[in-house]
């Protein structure tokens, strides 16, 4: 009785060459995509900068916790608020894209600045939603109320939710732009605001050569406003009106950026082309 000769596509041999040439695809991908590439080193340099600064922070003001109570659950809530404002806009863009569904809408009468207020309308449902779960949730666990500040909090809610939506159409113009490849910005943008918005201590923690940084970000802003409300009882109307200043610059930004790459995906047709 004669063997049969092993298939060529079977055994440990084409099994290798198969992995290989997954993985260079996969290498492909990677090399041929610039945000790809930074997120490889992103995430792991995001986080020790930012809880270097809590850890410093936290070595050289031992006693700032007990006399702000809650501070750092407000902080964790009031940024979860900014980051689902950004990731909701954003994700609801991407969805049309990854179902190939742009150039049907915009065979439609839809306009650009429409779908964009449509974008922001649904980002402010989701975020109201998780937001609320989560604010539910700290009030059981922790015996901590966001609703405790008051009126207050209305005010650091909409500067939150405007400065992620200026970002959220920045992050949207890109993927128009590069294609999908740069959806990851989505998750990798909002964080590189993380250390320098200053949200688990002071603007004056950071070196004095990067201060201006945050200062720059309407988010700084909001987070000293909420440790004056925790620490000292006042409202700051000048962090207040600060950060409104820069929420209208960023949501400006966003949107002339937004319409240019869409005027040039719609020019080179990639409405049609872009998708899973």
């Amino acid at each position: 009785m004669s063997i049969a000769p092993a298939h060529p596509d079977t055994g440990p041999t084409a099994s290798a060459r198969r992995i290989g040439a997954m993985v260079r695809r996969y290498w492909y991908l990677i090399r041929g995509s610039w945000p790809r590439i930074a997120e490889l080193a992103y995430w792991p340099t995001v986080q020790m900068i930012l809880w270097g600064l809590v850890s410093q922070f936290f070595m050289t003001h031992s006693s700032w916790l007990a006399n702000a109570a809650g501070a750092l659950i407000a902080g964790v809530l009031l940024w979860d608020i900014m980051f689902r404002g950004q990731i909701g806009l954003s994700i609801c863009f991407f969805e049309e894209m990854w179902s190939r569904n742009l150039g049907h809408l915009f065979v439609s009468p839809l306009r650009p600045w429409e779908m964009l207020v449509a974008l922001m309308t649904m980002s402010l449902i989701r975020t109201l939603i998780g937001a609320a779960a989560a604010a539910g949730m700290a009030i059981l666990l922790y015996g901590f109320s966001l609703f405790d500040l008051g009126l207050p909090l209305l005010a650091f809610f909409v500067g939150l939710m405007l400065m992620s939506w200026g970002m959220g159409m920045v992050v949207v113009a890109m993927v128009l732009r590069f294609g999908l490849g740069a959806e990851s910005l989505a998750w990798v943008a909002i964080f590189a605001f993380a250390p320098i918005s200053c949200v688990y201590y002071p603007v004056s923690t950071l070196p004095e050569s990067i201060q201006w940084l945050a200062w720059s970000t309407p988010a700084a802003y909001v987070f000293e406003g909420m440790r004056a409300v925790l620490i000292e009882g006042v409202f700051r109307w000048d962090l207040f009106r600060g950060a409104l200043v820069l929420d209208a610059l960023y949501v400006a930004i966003g949107a002339v950026v937004f319409m240019w790459s869409f005027k040039v995906a719609r020019r080179d047709g990639r409405l049609l082309q872009i998708g899973e």
